[in-house]
Parts: C-alpha cells; sequence; structure tokens
C-alpha cells in the first residue's frame, strides 16, 4: 500500500531540538493574519462564481497561501539541515486526484502538530502532491489555527469536523467547492374522493394566516428523494404512502444561508387515510377538496403551488408522465442508486423503433 507506507515515512531531522521548538514555541504571525483568523469563526460564505468580493478573497487566499508556503519551506529545510531527531510526517492517505487526506482522530499537543504539518507540507511538495485536506473533529479545534497559519482554508464544516484544504502548487487550484444545493420534497397526494392531503404549519412565513399546502421537507443526509417524500408526508400527516413518480422540480438560489435549493415535486399513492398530525411542526392536517384547496388566494398568488396542483392533476386526470425511480448499479462501485426516468415514454418508443424494425 503506497498510502500507508508514504503515511509511515517520517523525515529524518538531527537532533537540536532546543531549535525546533524554540521556532515552534514562539512563532512569528503577521498581525494581519492573526485578525483573519480570529475573523474566520464566523459562518464562512459559499463560493459565487464571478463575484469581485469571492475572486478578491480567493486570490488573497492564493497569494497567503504561496506566501506561508515558501516561509513554511525554508523554515523546515533550515532545521532539517541544523538538528538532530525525528518529526514524523501526518497520518494520511492518498486520494484519487493526486492530493492527500489527513483525517485526525486523536488529541496532538499543537506545537507537535505545527512540526509535523511543516514537514509533512515539504515533503508531500517534493513528492508532487497538489491537494491537501485535513479533516479536524470538533474535539481538536484548538489545531486550526496552525493549519490556517500555513495557509489552509475553510473547505466546509458538519456537525461533528471541519475539512481544511491546502494548495500545494504555484498554480491557481482546482479543487471542488463546497456542496452547493440542499434538496426538499414537496408531496402532491389525492384519494378517491379527490380530495388532496393538506396541512397548516406552526412555523415558517406562513404560520398563524391559515394558509393550507402541501407536505413539504427537506431530505436528510444520505436519503433518496422518493424515501424523503414518503417519510415526510408520514411524519407531518402519520399517512402512509407509495411513491410514484417525480412530477417536476425547481431550482432556486439564496435560498438557505446562500445556499441553492432544489425542489422535487412527488406524486404519492395513499394507502392509510386517518390522519395523525405532526404536533411539533403541524398546526392542522386534512383532507381537502382539491377545488376548496385551488382556490385560496395565496394558490392563486403562488406560482409554484399552482405548478403543483396543475401537474398533479395532469397526472391523475390526463396522460401527463414524470419520472419514476430505477435501481441501477455502477461500474466503479457496489454501490446501487436511482436514476429517475419516463419509463413509460421510453417504453413506447422502444416498441415503436422494434416495430419498425420489424
Amino acid at each position: 500500500m503506497a498510502a500507508a507506507a508514504a503515511a509511515a515515512h517520517s523525515l529524518s531531522l538531527p537532533r537540536a531540538a532546543p531549535l525546533l521548538l524554540r521556532l515552534l514555541s514562539s512563532p512569528r504571525r503577521h498581525p494581519a493574519a492573526a485578525r483573519r483568523f480570529r475573523c474566520s469563526s464566523a459562518p464562512a460564505q459559499p463560493h459565487r462564481p464571478g463575484g469581485g468580493a469571492d475572486r478578491r478573497l480567493r486570490g488573497e487566499l492564493r497569494s497567503r497561501a504561496m506566501s506561508n508556503s515558501t516561509k513554511s519551506t525554508a523554515l523546515a529545510e533550515s532545521v532539517v539541515a541544523g538538528s538532530e531527531g525525528d518529526v514524523e510526517l501526518l497520518p494520511f492517505v492518498n486520494d484519487k486526484h493526486g492530493g492527500v487526506i489527513v483525517e485526525m482522530m486523536t488529541p496532538m499537543d499543537p506545537q507537535l502538530f505545527s512540526a509535523s504539518l511543516k514537514a509533512s507540507l515539504l515533503k508531500w511538495r517534493e513528492q508532487g502532491i497538489r491537494g491537501v485536506w485535513i479533516k479536524l473533529p470538533i474535539n481538536l479545534a484548538n489545531l486550526i489555527q496552525f493549519a490556517v497559519e500555513e495557509g489552509f482554508w475553510y473547505h466546509h464544516a458538519e456537525e461533528t469536523y471541519l475539512m481544511l484544504t491546502y494548495w500545494l502548487p504555484a498554480t491557481t487550484h482546482t479543487l471542488p467547492v463546497n456542496a452547493t444545493h440542499r434538496v426538499g420534497v414537496g408531496a402532491f397526494v389525492m384519494n378517491d374522493k379527490r380530495e388532496v392531503l393538506a396541512v397548516q404549519e406552526k412555523s415558517g412565513v406562513l404560520r398563524g394566516l391559515g394558509v393550507w399546502k402541501f407536505p413539504t421537507g427537506v431530505v436528510e443526509p444520505g436519503e433518496d428523494i422518493n424515501i424523503g417524500a414518503v417519510r415526510e408526508v408520514k411524519e407531518e400527516t402519520g399517512i402512509d404512502t407509495e411513491f410514484v413518480e417525480v412530477l417536476a422540480f425547481r431550482q432556486s438560489h439564496k435560498a438557505f444561508f446562500e445556499k441553492s435549493d432544489l425542489f422535487f415535486v412527488c406524486i404519492l399513492r395513499p394507502l392509510s387515510f386517518d390522519i395523525t398530525k405532526q404536533e411539533s411542526e403541524i398546526e392542522a392536517a386534512q383532507w381537502m377538496p382539491v377545488e376548496e384547496f385551488a382556490a385560496q388566494p395565496f394558490v392563486k398568488k403562488h406560482e409554484l403551488v399552482k405548478y403543483i396542483l396543475e401537474v398533479g392533476l395532469a397526472k391523475v386526470d390526463k396522460d401527463y408522465a414524470g419520472f419514476s425511480p430505477i435501481l441501477i448499479k455502477s461500474a466503479f462501485t457496489d454501490k446501487r442508486s436511482f436514476f429517475y426516468m419516463n419509463r413509460r415514454d421510453l417504453d413506447k418508443a422502444s416498441e415503436s423503433s422494434s416495430t419498425q424494425n420489424d
């Protein structure tokens, strides 16, 4: 294993640890860099293509990274040349794009972390490594400062960790940006009496307005769209359903902390009919005659809801075809995923082609 061998490699340093400790125990920090670090505790802004401020920020990060890189390399080389002892490289694995991933798992003295990081960057640069990723769990937040001082920047954060990244070549980085979208679902559910499942919410912009809307929600991490739609309906109303199709979807921007949003309109078939509303989020839930639902001033004014109603009724009453999930295999992993497609029209096209060939 090349990754394991590289991870086990250590950079030999002559044993003048006092010199190394003096260099690391009282690091020279540029006041501006320190100020930038203190300000970085605010929520990071997402990537905005074409934004002037964003370009300036990325340019500043690249300049700082290259400047710090030069200083770090000079410091590491001087320590290698004039001291005795060993500094272990940080544990890492190779990624698929010529980079390395460091996942810190156990507590580490900040000064030793700083020394190992400097030595690791020096070695990785010699090896032609490009991108460096450091995953720091929340209990190792005390190490963030030392990574930032070497030129690392925030990439993304989750509940339990922060991911930092760094680009070693003296070129514009090609690292992927953080996730840009969240995924929402809306459910069109109609019974045999031509009543649609509708709810009133306890919170949000519609709170207290008496507006009836379709059940909606956000897909959870690792959850498929069809599973998320069924779950949301069950949570909000207690109704069991069967997923039928994705009827349409909408993309919007700056919807949630500057993130974009993909909202999938789904049609579900009811399997039960007795409603039990979700006490924490739902003020009321009912089976509502579709004409009464459509007559609401809010529905007439809000184009998204009008279109959801229109495509839902087109599916029930006419020949509208949405996208049904097909479970497919991958040529690269053992994982399976859902491919959403208009299977009905594809089958018709295949039958027509077969007939013509005969």
